[in-house]
């Protein structure tokens, strides 16, 4: 019997240079750390800039996102993404909005919604805080973050959001214009 293949969208950032070296560089090796780990790196997006959250709380972030696909289970894979980003220097610390070197985000495995789909609503109206360790897809908070959405428009732009069934596009178009204006394409 074979594995089920897993294929997820990942969002990744930084605003903290690694061991790597600067924000993209550290993003570049954490998908050739993924490769190492037999995660496929498919398609990856442009790099692009985003001011940190809160204002004032940091250097600006260097994002992307990919789509990848592995014989791991999606839990497999959030724990592999873990891995990595710890050897690229990131300590879960507990600050959530401390600076980082290396931040990857299970976004989606195709139409999974986990762990079903009132809890998932739960952790949607609750504070990121509270998925902090969980697998819960899609990520209860992408449909508000430019800073993903915008990336994973240059990997999915017809991904459908399993809840909401709307399009990366679609859900672009609802996010607030000052909130897209404020990420630009690193050339």
């Amino acid at each position: 019997m074979t594995q089920r293949e897993t294929v997820a969208l990942i969002a990744l950032g930084a605003n903290r240079p690694s061991e790597q070296g600067a924000p993209r560089e550290t993003l570049k090796a954490a998908l050739s750390l993924l490769e190492a780990r037999g995660i496929s790196v498919e398609k990856t997006s442009r790099w692009m800039t985003s001011p940190a959250w809160p204002a004032g709380s940091g250097p600006d972030y260097i994002n992307g996102a990919a789509r990848v696909s592995t014989v791991l289970s999606p839990k497999s894979l959030l724990d592999a993404m873990h891995k990595v980003e710890a050897i690229l220097g990131r300590h879960r610390n507990g600050d959530r909005w401390a600076a980082r070197t290396c931040d990857l985000d299970i976004i989606a495995c195709r139409s999974m919604v986990s762990p079903d789909i009132a809890t998932w609503r739960y952790f949607e109206a609750a504070s990121a805080e509270a998925s902090r360790e969980n697998l819960i897809v899609p990520h209860p908070q992408m449909h508000r973050r430019a800073f993903v959405l915008l990336p994973l428009a240059d990997v999915e732009p017809t991904w459908r959001h399993p809840v909401f069934g709307l399009t990366v596009t679609e859900m672009i178009s609802d996010l607030p214009e000052e909130d897209c204006i404020a990420i630009a394409p690193l050339p």
